[in-house]
């Protein structure tokens, strides 16, 4: 059971993440960051060689909903046969509800993609990414799910580095492969760190004493 102090602090994150959300969605409404996110653009892409294309096409595809939801069965199957209750309720929240979020967020803002240098082509639209999205929920539940069954400091460490490089990736590679702004990540980013961390509070501070 999470202690109130630390309960506190979540809520804090919780809406901490989702403000910045909503500034990241103004400053793009406003088309503020257009300068900044195209000269972004252009140094990413700037970097582009066949090895690195070849490696953000596979953190890409990892990030994709069919990689995801073969990774949500897997985790499924471990959950219901070791009869975890409470983590299987929190990791099916925060990993459905995610892509059910970036839809209805999607069809709010109806941003269009970066039409720059595509080297890969993907319909709808761009704000916030759901490849974003879908890393935060999914890994770092994952990771969340795991940190007490991992002993030692060094464990959970390398748990954290592990977790926020392939969050890290997955980002870049939308950006990379050109079909979403920064800020397209960003809020990606903002947004599921806000929804994970409101469906935890959610469940210990409610649920959990029923």
């Amino acid at each position: 059971m999470i202690n109130e102090k630390r309960l506190r602090k979540m809520c804090f994150f919780a809406v901490l993440s989702f403000i910045g959300f909503c500034s990241m969605a103004i400053l793009v409404k406003a088309r503020i960051l257009y300068r900044f996110e195209h000269t972004v653009i252009h140094f990413i892409q700037g970097l582009e060689s066949e090895p690195l294309t070849i490696v953000m096409k596979f953190f890409t595809r990892i990030g994709s909903f069919p990689s995801i939801m073969v990774i949500f069965l897997l985790v499924l199957i471990i959950l219901v046969f070791y009869k975890s209750k409470v983590k299987l309720l929190i990791f099916g929240a925060v990993v459905l509800g995610t892509p059910i979020l970036n839809t209805i967020l999607k069809l709010s803002f109806h941003r269009v993609r970066p039409n720059l240098h595509r080297l890969i082509e993907i319909g709808g639209y761009s704000f916030p990414s759901g490849h974003s999205m879908n890393a935060v929920s999914v890994y770092c539940v994952i990771a969340y799910l795991l940190w007490n069954q991992i002993p030692g400091r060094i464990g959970r460490i390398v748990l954290i580095i592990t977790t926020s490089l392939f969050i890290l990736m997955i980002g870049i590679s939308r950006i990379y492969l050109g079909v979403h702004y920064p800020s397209d990540v960003l809020a990606g980013y903002l947004a599921s760190s806000s929804w994970i961390l409101a469906v935890i509070w959610f469940y210990h501070k409610y649920v959990s004493r029923g």
